[in-house]
């Protein structure tokens, strides 16, 4: 496979396995190492580092986390628990530690499921200094009043938290953004099919003569895509039309459609249309049960037209967020599907145009030879269309719903439209 291939889900379930065992946190090499894999894949992918104490609004990067192993002894020395078998095994982020503990005090710092006994649950700590260890309950239960070392070999230093963008630029500078999370350690659904199914657009997109630019952000999740609303957010109010957070897309189990706030944005109606232009059983869920980065996109003081089209819902799975969630979740169908899907949305994008009122109030059309002088009579059907193109020429109605509205074809509208743009009436967004 060369740069500039299209890449396959055989190459995204490929890329997966190959970052799988990276430790992966909101800091730390497991990211910088995930893209970098990445950037082999994509050489347009960029890397940033954003150094520990910048302040993001109410948010700091926090210190860099350098994670080694972790273990548990008993006072034979038997092997309790060992992060090499699963990286889930430590408490994301926990502080160094190396001590001797009874059982009773080593229990308050375990982390266990009850309710899904054989599996690591995944948990963290990254804002206020903590120590533990994750373990399947069913181990748990076997615990022996004992002397057990607990051994944690962590360090936290003025670093760095890593961020990586694709951008790729259009005939015009409004853009269509898709966003995914590189902050979770050995979860192959909820974590590494996101960036995967991002890598696997941004081949697609290099394949394109395209019209719209198209940014691709891969960073840790909520203070990551913090930080680049906080240094963009003026470029994106200005220029995003719509955006997509990429998360869940690896397993074949179902589909979910998670709305922007409002629900009425051109993101949503894209990704509504095309999930029933593909015949797609989906549900259709509140935004009162968001759980990703479309909590930022989409608050109030940010408002941006981002939402979500996963398969199993992240939270809604009994693998979710836990040792389960493993490369036996996921599929190479499931990701070939998702890939699908969503250079689907691409293409609706791209084969369509969302027109915007140039003028303020009503354009003068009679002198633009547009309608005729006379009035007091009724308007021609001709008059009519181009009449309703412009009050729907409001940057949110596209050609495709246009017809709808309109009850016509999407070639009349097209027509009309590059008339009203050649008068400089309208433009494309």
């Amino acid at each position: 496979m060369t740069s500039n291939s299209i890449l396959t889900a055989e190459d995204l379930f490929k890329f997966i396995e190959k970052v799988w065992r990276y430790m992966r946190s909101i800091t730390g090499d497991g990211v910088r190492l995930t893209l970098k894999d990445g950037k082999d894949l994509i050489p347009e992918l960029e890397i940033y580092e954003i150094p520990t104490g910048t302040k993001i609004w109410d948010w700091t990067v926090p210190k860099e986390w350098i994670f080694r192993s972790a273990k548990i002894l008993n006072s034979r020395g038997g092997v309790v628990l060992d992060s090499d078998d699963n990286n889930l095994h430590v408490l994301n982020y926990s502080e160094p530690v190396n001590k001797k503990l009874k059982l009773e005090a080593l229990q308050k710092h375990l982390f266990s499921l009850p309710e899904y006994p054989s599996a690591i649950p995944y948990r963290t700590s990254y804002y206020e200094r903590n120590w533990g260890f994750c373990i399947q309950h069913e181990a748990r239960k076997k615990l022996l009043p004992d002397d057990y070392q607990v051994t944690i070999d962590s360090e936290f230093i003025d670093g760095s938290m890593t961020f990586g963008q694709v951008y790729i630029p259009g005939k015009v500078k409004n853009e269509i953004l898709f966003s995914t999370y590189i902050c979770h350690p050995m979860m192959a659904n909820n974590e590494l099919s996101g960036p995967a199914i991002a890598l696997g657009l941004s081949s697609y997109l290099k394949s394109l003569n395209n019209y719209y630019s198209y940014r691709i952000l891969f960073y840790p999740e909520t203070i990551g895509s913090l930080y680049f609303l906080s240094r963009n957010l003026e470029h994106l109010q200005r220029n995003l039309i719509a955006g997509y957070v990429l998360t869940c897309l690896g397993d074949e189990l179902t589909w979910n459609f998670m709305p922007s706030r409002t629900g009425i944005t051109l993101a949503d109606k894209i990704a509504k249309r095309v999930l029933e232009r593909l015949k797609i059983k989906y549900t259709h869920n509140s935004f009162l049960m968001r759980g990703s980065d479309e909590r930022q996109y989409c608050s109030p003081n940010i408002d941006l037209p981002v939402c979500s089209v996963m398969r199993s819902k992240y939270g809604s799975y009994p693998e979710y967020h836990t040792s389960k969630d493993n490369l036996n979740f996921i599929s190479t169908n499931g990701l070939h599907e998702s890939l699908y899907f969503y250079t689907k949305i691409i293409d609706e994008f791209e084969s369509n145009r969302i027109p915007k009122l140039k003028i303020y109030g009503e354009p003068m059309l009679s002198r633009r030879n547009l309608r005729k002088t006379l009035g007091g009579g009724e308007l021609s059907s001709d008059e009519n269309l181009i009449s309703n193109v412009i009050a729907y020429s409001d940057g949110h109605h596209d050609l495709t719903e246009m017809s709808k509205l309109f009850e016509t074809s999407v070639n009349s509208i097209s027509e009309i439209v590059k008339l009203l743009e050649k008068h400089k009436i309208i433009a494309c967004l």
